[in-house]
């Protein structure tokens, strides 16, 4: 038997080539993760939010963001969310409940969550104001959390009420979509 030297089976250019591609791929994927803080002002909220009882019952305002992780419109909204609860302090709760957590079923079920975002607002004592389905922008998100605060009736923006324009007294049950029937 000699000892014959194995040939590699991939050049030193091939290697050189994969390397260059793996270093490409990990750089892509930091980029759409959200850079080195992986953490969007989404996972952010969701990380700090209280167990919404535990909001309902501490004397703050709160609102109740139902969301889903692939949801879009949940994620433009996330910043401004962000933004709301940094500027707001200790004077507003912001709870995030994730829809696709078995855990939640129930809450999903108590409020009625047929779309997301769904946003349910909150007076200082846990009683409901009203909610809103749908994407909100910045100076809205504002003027709900001012009014929250300050006990004042919510601004009259459309799609904000204390119940949805829908007469389920005459929907069955069986064919209202639920949140997570969109995508």
């Amino acid at each position: 038997m000699t000892d014959q030297p194995v040939e590699p089976l991939l050049g030193k250019p091939q290697r050189v080539v994969l390397l260059l591609m793996a270093v490409a791929l990990a750089a892509a994927l930091l980029v759409l993760r959200g850079g080195v803080d992986s953490r969007s002002p989404m996972e952010q909220l969701a990380r700090r939010s209280l167990d919404p009882d535990q909001a309902l019952q501490n004397g703050r305002p709160t609102i109740v963001e139902f969301y889903a992780d692939w949801c879009q419109a949940c994620r433009e909204m996330a910043p401004a969310m962000l933004s709301l609860e940094q500027s707001t302090g200790n004077k507003l709760d912001i709870v995030l409940v994730n829809v696709d957590n078995p855990r939640w079923g129930d809450l999903v079920d108590e409020y009625d969550v047929n779309g997301i975002p769904q946003l349910n607002f909150f007076a200082a004592d846990g009683q409901p104001r009203g909610r809103s389905i749908g994407v909100r922008q910045p100076d809205e998100l504002n003027a709900l959390g001012n009014a929250l605060i300050t006990g004042t009736p919510l601004p009259q923006l459309a799609g904000v009420g204390m119940i949805s324009a829908v007469n389920e007294a005459n929907t069955p049950r069986d064919v209202m979509a639920g949140p997570r029937s969109h995508g």
